[in-house]
């Protein structure tokens, strides 16, 4: 008999099997002995109260030995099946290979940058020298700018498709079974190119490919239909469907779109700054604490406000995290975060942005969204004064309004000047900002002080163009075989809901083309 319970645990308990036991003995009123195994379901931290507890959703297995879980996929072989090309390696690009495989077809990624291993000395010069290669980044290259966001895989793309499903392919390429667990899964930056390098095995074992330093110039299209792609400009590749995962960054596909007249829509998209603090703040205000226990992990935060018109908030917040310089071209600024599994770096930091409406950019321009977004990053990087070195200013001198005397020790390797950050914020973005801070300081002791820094810009949030789809078939309204995937088609924001995008946009082609 199996049966499923909610208990509480202390953090000091969580890993004793024995208490847990007890714990399920006392919930399901028999005796310890008849529990012969359980399965954690779910977990979370409850800091609501003063004292911070773990719920857990566990399954007990009672009189009955427990089940174990399996989590394997055996793949066909396609390498003599029909292809599909799929352009970019980043989540969406990947799982809509690994599904086109379950669905009997042969995937053939092209990725502009490099394999993950090779990708780490451009981020080695991004961060020791301020050089960016820019085909391969933190955006560019095997993964996408995934592998480098540190595998947060919170999600609320419930009615998109199967969540479990993402995360257990991941179980199945290494990754801690805890993320099937954990009401809010990350993976980490470190642990992340092994699981990558696992998925790229999977693809080529059974039949599929996945090709580095092969940047797509062109699409070839007649009647109305796609026929397959240029790559670097020379090689022709034929196919009847081509799967557009790029990513938010690549501007040059949006162009390419453009000139070639194919339908592309300016798209709202929010802008503001990488906001971080001393990790020690972050968790007193979170566990009602001075010191954090062993027991808990790095405390993490979501904050939301209403300025006026516009929603300010915090997303992509990285407890233990580090501030990375995510540009892709350039003379441009461009931050971002991530953290290791372990989240143990002494900062906290959180993208804090504000909504920018198609009404703030005026014009008909498609790409006029894109253009503004590449202003302000160049804007930053003169403020920075060159080599990647990023503005920043402490935030209550932000608030007031004065430049900042000096600025805290911080995470941002290429380094920070002190500057007036509303020189590179658009006026409605600063004062969104500086009326949002000290909401959020009221909403979360400790937040609002001299001691978290703003550093800018943190512009990538999502994509500020968007390639049109039919809801139902996934392919482009004027382009039979294109289907338009996940971020970089503006629908999809982060890992898991850009994996669900790409097996969708997988089974559409199976389906529809």
């Amino acid at each position: 008999m199996q049966k499923e319970v909610e208990i509480k645990l202390a953090p000091s308990e969580k890993e004793q099997e024995r208490v847990l036991i007890e714990k399920l003995s006392a919930a399901l009123n028999i005796e310890s002995s008849r529990i012969k195994g359980y399965k954690i379901l779910k977990r979370s931290i409850d800091a609501r109260g003063r004292n911070v507890i773990y719920r857990l959703q566990v399954k007990a297995f009672i009189d009955e030995a427990a089940s174990p879980d399996v989590y394997t996929v055996n793949y066909p072989n396609v390498n003599a099946a029909r292809s599909v090309l799929i352009v970019g390696a980043g989540p969406a690009g990947l799982f809509a290979a690994l599904q086109c495989i379950e669905n009997g077809m042969k995937p053939i990624v092209l990725e502009r940058g490099k394999d993950v291993k090779q990708r780490r000395r451009d981020l080695a010069a991004i961060n020791k020298q301020g050089l960016v290669n820019t085909e391969s980044n933190y955006c560019y290259g095997e993964g996408g700018a995934g592998t480098y966001s540190d595998g947060k895989l919170f999600t609320r793309s419930n009615k998109r498709g199967d969540i479990n499903k993402v995360l257990e392919t991941f179980v199945q390429h290494g990754a801690d079974i805890d993320i099937l667990i954990d009401a809010r899964p990350h993976i980490g930056t470190n642990k992340l190119p092994h699981i990558i390098t696992a998925i790229r095995e999977s693809i080529l074992n059974a039949g599929g490919e996945v090709r580095f330093d092969q940047k797509v110039t062109d699409i070839i299209i007649e009647f109305g239909e796609v026929k397959g792609v240029i790559i670097n400009g020379e090689e022709h590749l034929h196919a009847d469907a081509v799967i557009l995962a790029t990513g938010h960054s690549a501007r040059d596909i949006y162009e390419l779109l453009n000139r070639k007249s194919i339908l592309v829509e300016a798209k709202p998209f929010a802008l503001g700054v990488r906001i971080e603090h001393p990790q020690a703040i972050i968790d007193a205000a979170q566990y009602h604490c001075d010191i954090r226990s062993d027991f808990l992990p790095p405390a993490y935060y979501s904050l939301v406000t209403q300025v006026g018109s516009r929603g300010v908030f915090s997303f992509c917040m990285c407890p233990g995290g580090i501030i990375a310089p995510c540009a892709t071209h350039d003379n441009e600024i461009v931050v971002n975060g991530w953290s290791p599994s372990k989240r143990n770096n002494p900062f906290a930091n959180s993208g804090t942005v504000v909504q920018i409406t198609l009404d703030d950019v005026k014009g008909e321009d498609p790409l006029r969204m894109m253009e503004f977004q590449a202003k302000l990053e160049q804007q930053a990087f003169k403020l920075g004064g060159g080599n990647l070195v990023a503005p920043g200013q402490r935030m209550v001198d932000f608030v007031e309004g004065r430049v900042s005397t000096d600025l805290p020790k911080n995470s941002y390797l290429p380094g920070t000047k002190s500057v007036m950050l509303k020189d590179t914020l658009p006026d409605f973005v600063s004062s969104a900002l500086s009326n949002a801070l000290p909401e959020f300081g009221k909403k979360m002791k400790g937040y609002y002080t001299n001691e978290a820094i703003l550093v800018g810009v943190e512009s990538r949030s999502s994509s500020p163009v968007r390639i049109p789809r039919d809801k139902e078939t996934f392919q482009h309204p004027q382009v039979k075989g294109l289907y338009p995937c996940a971020e970089g088609a503006g629908y999809a924001g982060g890992i898991v809901s850009a994996a669900i995008d790409g097996i969708n946009c997988a089974n559409a082609v199976l389906k529809y083309n």
